[in-house]
């Protein structure tokens, strides 16, 4: 079995706040629930916009450094 699957990529370098959230959203919100992407944003409001986000939408947002994000659908919104 391969392992080619990778995952998609929204890229919000040099984006200011709320521009990446919003970005993200629009994304999100034609998918499936179970679709990951990772988010890169260098705006140092990110983290935490995205974390209130997560929590205000019911998905899911893992920090893997402090410019990107992996983001899973959990919830239809």
């Amino acid at each position: 079995m391969s392992n080619s699957h990778q995952l998609d990529q929204l890229d919000c370098l040099g984006k200011r706040c709320p521009l990446p959230v919003i970005e993200l959203a629009r994304k999100i919100s034609e998918q499936e629930i179970g679709y990951k992407v990772i988010l890169l944003s260098d705006d140092p409001a990110s983290a935490p916009d995205l974390v209130a986000w997560a929590r205000m939408t019911g998905n899911s947002v893992e920090v893997l450094s402090q410019s990107s994000f992996e983001i899973t659908k959990l919830a239809n919104n």
